[in-house]
C-alpha cells in the first residue's frame, strides 16, 4: 500500500505546487477540495491544509471540520491553513500593517525540533499574506520568525501538527522541499515508494480490477498522454482496446499518415478514421474560442460514439486526460479558485453514448506521465514529442476555421518545427507552435503592396504546464524561420514572436 497524503484546498494559487512538490518525495499526494473533504480519512496518512484568498477573520471564511484529523494524524498548515489553526484554537489573528509578501528569512529557528532539521538560520521563504497570527494559542510553541512576521511558524503541544505563515511549496523559498521533506518524513514517517514502477503496477492492476474483460475505445492523438494511457491499458487488457486515431482536419502537416506508422510495431490495435471534413463543417463560422473547444470536443464523442457501435460490446471510452486538464477544467477539483478554460476530454459523456470512462493519467502531471512512459520502455521519439492541444489548430487560428486557413498554418507550423529540429533546439524547447492571427498588415515584396496575413511564433519551456516561461530562440534563427516563412508560405507577409509567460498569459492563444 502506497501512503497518501491529503491535500485540503483553500483555493490558493499554489495549492497545486504543494501537490507537486510531496510527489517528488515520491509520496502520493491528492487534493480536494476543503468543503468536499474524502468521506474516509483512513487512508490518508498525513494533512496539508492551503493558502486560500480568505481571511480566516471574514464571515464566509472556508470553515472545515477537522475534528477527525487534527491531533489525530500528522497536520501540516500552510499561511491561511496556519492562521485557521491559530484563529480556532484560540489564538489571534488581525489584519496586517504591513503587507507581507515576497522574500523574506528565518531567524530564531527552533533547532531541536525535527521539522527543521539541516535547515540553516536566515533561510529564505516566501510570503503572501495580508493577515498576520499575532498571538498563538496556549497549547502551542514558537518554531522560527522572520524580521517582520513574529510567529512564522509554530506547533502544537502534544501532537503533531505544525503551522507556518510561509509557502515551502515554492521555488523562491530555498529549503522549501527539505521542510516537506521533514515533516512527511521524519515526523510523519511516511514511506517513499510512490514511484513510476510503483504506480504502473498499481494502476494495470487496477485496470484489470475495473475492467475485466469489457472491450474499450482509446482515442489516440499521437501524442504523450494518449500513447502513455494506451500502452497502460494495454498492458491491463490486451486485445480488448481498440485505439481510434482521428484526422480531425486540424492535426499538422502529414501527422495523420506519419502517426499511424509510427504506432506500427507498438502492439496496438490502431484505426485511423479521416472525419477532417465533419469537424471543418461543424466549425464553418464560429469565431468564439470556447464554443470552437466545445464543438471539437462534441464531434470527438460523436465520432467515436461512431466507431463504438462498430465494436461490439464496447463499455468504455479511454481518455488521456492529465491533471493540469482537470485543474483549469474544473477550478482546481471543485474548490475555490476560478476556472480558466474547458478541456474537450475533460467533463463526462453525453447520456446518448452508452460508454465508460476511464483515464488512467488523471491525477498525473506531464512530467510525471513521460517517467510512467519511460519505465514501460515507450521511446524517447514518443515521449519527446512536444505537447498539442487536443482541439488542434483549431485554438491556433484565431477566428473562423476554413480549410485554406488551416493549410496556411499547417506550412507555417511545418517551417518551424523542423527548423527548431534542425538547429537542436527542439529538445530545449517544452512546447512550440505558431498561432494564424485574424489581422492582415501591409507588406511589400518585389515592388508590390501585398495585403496578408500575420503569424504569431511561440516556444515555452516548461515542467508540466502550470507555469511557463517563453524560450530566448537564437536571432538568427528566429530570422531564417521568419524569412523562410513569408518567403514559402503564399498568404502570409509578417512573422512575430510571442515573448509572454504563463500567467499572466496561456500557452496557447485560445
Amino acid at each position: 500500500m502506497q501512503n497518501k497524503v491529503l491535500i485540503l484546498d483553500f483555493g490558493s494559487q499554489y495549492t497545486q505546487l504543494i501537490g507537486r512538490r510531496v510527489r517528488e518525495l515520491n509520496i502520493f499526494s491528492e487534493i480536494k477540495p476543503y468543503n468536499k473533504p474524502p468521506e474516509d480519512l483512513s487512508q490518508y496518512d498525513a494533512v496539508i491544509l492551503s493558502g486560500s484568498p480568505y481571511s480566516v477573520r471574514a464571515n464566509d471564511a472556508p470553515h472545515p471540520d477537522l475534528s477527525e484529523i487534527k491531533g489525530k494524524k500528522p497536520l501540516l498548515g500552510v499561511c491561511y491553513g496556519a492562521q485557521y489553526l491559530a484563529h480556532f484554537n484560540g489564538g489571534n489573528v488581525e489584519k496586517s500593517n504591513t503587507r507581507e509578501y515576497g522574500r523574506a528569512n528565518l531567524t530564531s529557528i527552533s533547532n531541536e525540533e525535527p521539522f527543521f532539521y539541516e535547515i540553516t538560520e536566515g533561510s529564505q521563504v516566501w510570503m503572501s499574506h495580508a493577515d498576520t497570527i499575532k498571538e498563538l494559542p496556549e497549547n502551542a510553541k514558537l518554531l522560527a520568525s522572520t524580521n517582520d512576521v513574529k510567529n512564522a511558524a509554530f506547533k502544537f503541544d502534544g501532537e503533531d501538527t505544525y503551522c507556518i505563515q510561509f509557502h515551502p511549496e515554492v521555488y523562491h523559498t530555498t529549503q522549501g522541499k527539505q521542510i516537506l521533506e521533514n515533516f512527511l518524513i521524519h515526523i510523519a514517517g511516511l514511506e517513499q515508494t510512490w514511484t513510476p514502477d510503483a504506480f504502473v503496477e498499481t494502476t494495470v492492476s487496477g485496470l484489470k480490477a475495473k475492467i475485466g474483460n469489457d472491450k474499450v475505445i482509446l482515442g489516440l492523438s499521437g501524442g504523450v498522454d494518449s500513447t502513455v494511457a494506451a500502452v497502460l491499458l494495454h498492458k491491463a487488457i490486451g486485445k480488448h482496446l481498440h485505439c481510434i486515431f482521428v484526422n480531425n482536419g486540424l492535426l499538422r502537416k502529414n501527422e495523420f499518415q506519419d502517426v499511424l506508422e509510427q504506432y506500427e510495431g507498438m502492439g496496438l490495435n490502431v484505426k485511423g478514421v479521416d472525419a477532417s471534413a465533419r469537424f471543418l463543417d461543424a466549425l464553418a463560422g464560429e469565431s468564439d474560442p470556447e464554443k470552437k473547444r466545445k464543438i471539437i470536443g462534441r464531434v470527438f464523442i460523436e465520432v467515436f460514439d461512431d466507431e463504438s457501435h462498430l465494436v461490439e460490446d464496447a463499455k468504455w471510452l479511454a481518455q488521456g486526460t492529465i491533471y493540469p486538464d482537470v485543474i483549469e477544467s474544473v477550478s482546481a477539483t471543485g474548490g475555490p479558485s476560478a476556472t480558466i478554460k474547458s478541456h474537450h476530454n475533460v467533463g463526462g459523456l453525453p447520456d446518448y453514448m452508452k460508454l465508460k470512462i476511464v483515464e488512467p493519467l488523471k491525477m498525473l502531471f506531464k512530467d510525471e506521465v513521460r517517467r510512467v512512459g519511460r519505465s514501460m520502455a515507450i521511446g524517447d521519439e514518443r515521449l519527446g514529442r512536444h505537447p498539442f492541444p487536443g482541439p488542434g489548430l483549431g485554438i491556433r487560428i484565431l477566428g473562423d476555421i476554413t480549410a485554406e486557413k488551416v493549410a496556411i498554418l499547417q506550412e507555417v507550423d511545418h517551417i518551424f518545427i523542423n527548423g527548431l529540429r534542425e538547429w537542436g533546439l527542439y529538445d530545449k524547447v517544452w512546447q512550440a507552435g505558431a498561432m494564424l492571427l485574424p489581422v492582415n498588415s501591409v507588406g511589400v515584396m518585389g515592388d508590390e503592396r501585398t495585403y496578408e496575413k500575420c503569424v504569431a511564433l511561440r516556444a515555452v519551456e516548461s515542467t508540466d504546464g502550470m507555469t511557463a516561461d517563453w524560450v530566448n530562440l537564437p536571432y538568427e534563427f528566429l530570422q531564417k524561420t521568419s524569412n523562410e516563412i513569408i518567403n514559402k508560405v503564399p498568404g502570409v507577409n509578417r512573422v512575430v514572436y510571442d515573448i509572454s509567460s504563463k500567467p499572466p498569459a496561456t500557452i496557447e492563444w485560445e
